[in-house]
């Protein structure tokens, strides 16, 4: 039984690596870290805009973010204020926000919302 639940926490590991990796890879920019994908945000944005789009969540405030994305190579500060920023590259656009409204239930959030945006 120990064996069993060795396997389970490595393979939950080794999926939650691939799902971050993946994003990172399919867009091109890095995500920051310890933010956490939100499937069913991203599943909402990019349905609702018709657009590619990965969103994470995280508790540090948005300049703490920004200034993340501004030490990335080839990411270019297009904006912004206190309560939002945004980054691009060419290709792949990041947004920064905090407060957000969650669209599916109208709420407004409190933590930050990094949406990354693959331009097609």
């Amino acid at each position: 039984m120990n064996y069993r639940r060795i396997i389970i926490v490595v393979a939950a590991i080794f999926l939650l690596s691939v799902i971050t990796a993946g994003a990172e890879e399919k867009f091109g920019v890095k995500v920051y870290g310890g933010a956490k994908y939100d499937a069913a945000i991203s599943k909402n944005v990019s349905e609702t805009i018709s657009i590619n789009a990965a969103c994470y969540r995280t508790n540090d405030s948005v300049a703490k973010v920004s200034e993340f994305y501004k030490k990335q190579p080839g990411m270019k500060y297009t904006g912004g204020e206190k309560v939002s920023s945004a980054f691009s590259n060419g290709t792949v656009d990041v947004t920064i926000q905090n407060p957000w409204i969650n669209m599916m239930t109208g709420k407004m959030m409190t933590d930050t919302l990094i949406t990354i945006v693959k331009q097609e």
